[in-house]
């Protein structure tokens, strides 16, 4: 049929090219969407403004990539600076990366910086009630004007954890990393706070941890406060490492990743992502 139409007339070439590359684009969106991706939330420690080094400051998911192979899995950054497991839900940020996600796809999400911070002010209004509980706290929200019921901090969690279980993908929940913030020559960790609260909603929905605090603080620990702080940071930020250290944290990111049991997302890593290690 498809040699008579050709030999007939132009428009028979015209069909028979068209259905060609019909085909050919479906077999490509086909490949394109077996493709699983790893989607990257959180706030400027994962982050860093537009992500392009701004002030020489840097969050780990910039180069975290770098250690996967990208012809198998794609690696999308979303995390957005100043938010806190609340706000990056209450301000819609979630729902545009949620109604991305397939079945097979990954979340990585690190909060916790930003949720200590006041509940209810007219300066950022994104804290989160400390702790995993079912607190709730109501306010008339300063900067959106609006009446809101906030929770702890854990319960955010749980709401990302349980929409993302919902489409399918598989969550893994990082702790925030350590400050450069020092005490008799030991970097100070995070032990019973924002790392123990992600820790424990992880442990009880029964998903991935990353313990990144510990980790990193161990690296630093190792490396001596004065390489720190001349190599990781800048004089001006504490919280914000430049690019050195990021590439360290998002080192230690894949190191983490790969102590997960079953963890299907480690399979994806390329040679780099292999030999990356803790120490």
């Amino acid at each position: 049929m498809f040699q008579f139409l050709f030999r007939k007339s132009s428009f028979g070439y015209v069909l028979l090219l068209g259905l060609l590359l019909s085909a050919a684009c479906a077999s490509v969106k086909t490949s394109q969407s077996a493709k699983p991706t790893l989607f990257l939330i959180g706030d400027s420690t994962v982050k860093n403004g537009r992500g392009d080094g701004a002030g020489g400051l840097w969050g780990w998911g910039s180069f975290v990539g770098e250690y996967f192979d990208t012809t198998k899995v794609n690696v999308e950054n979303h995390a957005l600076g100043g938010t806190s497991s609340r706000t990056f839900q209450t301000y819609g940020h979630w729902d545009k990366v949620l109604a991305k996600i397939q079945p097979g796809d990954y979340v990585m999400m690190q909060f916790g910086h930003n949720d200590s911070s006041p509940v209810n002010d007219t300066l950022r209004a994104r804290g989160t009630i400390r702790g995993v509980g079912e607190e709730m706290e109501e306010i008339d929200n300063l900067i959106t004007k609006k009446h809101e019921v906030v929770h702890s901090y854990g319960w955010y969690l749980r709401k990302f954890i349980s929409d993302i279980k919902a489409k399918g993908a598989t969550p893994i929940v990082v702790s925030p990393i350590p400050r450069n913030s020092w005490r008799d020559g030991k970097v100070n960790r995070d032990t019973n706070s924002y790392t123990q609260w992600a820790e424990t909603v992880a442990r009880t929905e029964g998903v991935a941890f990353i313990n990144l605090n510990e980790l990193v603080a161990n690296r630093y620990d190792k490396e001596g406060e004065e390489k720190v702080r001349s190599t990781y940071f800048n004089t001006k930020d504490r919280t914000h490492p430049i690019e050195a250290g990021s590439r360290v944290n998002a080192e230690l990111v894949v190191a983490g990743l790969k102590q997960l049991k079953n963890m299907p997302l480690a399979k994806y890593l390329n040679s780099a992502g292999k030999n990356a290690s803790a120490m």
